[in-house]
């Protein structure tokens, strides 16, 4: 296939265009190397990409709708799965305006071009954020989710709703994804992973919000893909038996789905760093706050509907996936 993938030189872009080049599609990179992080880690993770002769790459920003429309009208691809966005929930509190330009007025021109360029199947990122004050638990895609508690989670449920409604109005197939605290090599420098590997090599104390008591569905990067690309295949359809008077949120008599991605094995975060401690074979410093604005303490992926649609199955432990971070931190660094 022809597919699009916005922020390519993202953690999960460039991992999930890995995928695609390696069993024969044609992949379309659009990323704007902004500098929320180390644009050094974009471009490298970009170079890995472009020794591909199927990848190509544009360096726009989502809200310059023009140019975006510009590489849809030339490249035509057939699906697109848009993974740019302002990421980070704390980061919210401080500049709400990058995720209004990012996560709104870009998605908007993600679903307009994707009207207009006849696109069979549009995969978006949301994320487990978005379950914000629910405490039923697992989350599960058939709640409701009506109460965010940040403007990151807003932005990506407000994401949700701008689907179906394309999906409704225009018969536009989109399918959305809630990712679950996504980790591994390549990963993010604002994440906690990345902090606590960096910091313990330098003999600095880390900052364990919640005082530790926080719980994760840690999800590796190659299970995350693995949803993604499945996801992906499977254009998403209407369901037939969608009642009005018991609307199910994961679906619609529209082409538009709902899913989770998470390795559904919440981890508490202590554990997390022990096992990251013996990775590295150090002991932390630990600098215990209390929960800071927008968190939530719990999170819990039910990966019932992924499983029972698309067959996905999560395969890879904590203990497994911090190791290959850290096999993979040690090289890229030189620790």
């Amino acid at each position: 296939m022809d597919v699009l993938i916005t922020g390519a030189a993202g953690f999960i872009g460039h991992s999930l265009s890995k995928k695609l080049l390696a069993r024969g599609d044609r992949v379309i990179g659009v990323d704007n190397l902004n500098d929320y992080y180390d644009v050094n880690l974009k471009k490298a993770r970009l170079a890995q990409l472009q020794t591909h002769e199927s990848f190509s790459f544009y360096q726009y920003n989502l809200e310059d709708a023009e140019k975006l429309n510009a590489v849809f009208k030339s490249e035509q691809p057939q699906r697109v799965v848009n993974l740019a966005a302002q990421a980070g929930v704390r980061y919210s509190l401080e500049n709400p305006q990058a995720y209004v330009s990012a996560n709104l007025v870009g998605f908007v021109n993600i679903l307009e071009a994707c009207r207009h360029h006849g696109v069979e199947h549009l995969v978006y990122a949301s994320s487990s954020s978005v379950y914000g004050a629910n405490t039923n638990m697992p989350f599960s895609v058939h709640n409701n989710v009506d109460h965010p508690i940040s403007l990151y989670a807003a932005s990506k449920k407000s994401n949700e709703l701008l689907a179906h409604t394309y999906s409704h109005l225009f018969n536009l197939p989109c399918t959305g994804l809630r990712f679950f605290t996504v980790y591994g090599p390549w990963g993010r420098p604002d994440m906690a992973l990345f902090k606590f590997t960096r910091a313990i090599l330098n003999d600095e104390p880390i900052d364990v919000f919640n005082h530790g008591k926080h719980i994760r569905d840690f999800t590796y990067i190659d299970d995350i893909v693995e949803g993604v690309t499945c996801t992906l295949d499977r254009i998403a359809p209407g369901n037939a038996e969608w009642d009005s008077d018991q609307p199910d949120p994961a679906s619609s008599k529209a082409p538009y789905r709902l899913y989770n991605i998470g390795s559904n094995n919440p981890v508490e975060l202590m554990h997390y760093i022990a096992v990251l401690e013996q990775a590295l074979g150090k002991q932390a410093e630990k600098n215990f706050l209390p929960m800071q604005a927008g968190d939530v303490p719990v999170t819990f992926a039910d990966v019932d509907a992924l499983m029972n649609d698309l067959g996905y199955k999560p395969t890879t432990s904590v203990e497994t996936g911090v190791a290959r971070f850290v096999e993979w931190y040690r090289d890229f660094y030189q620790v």
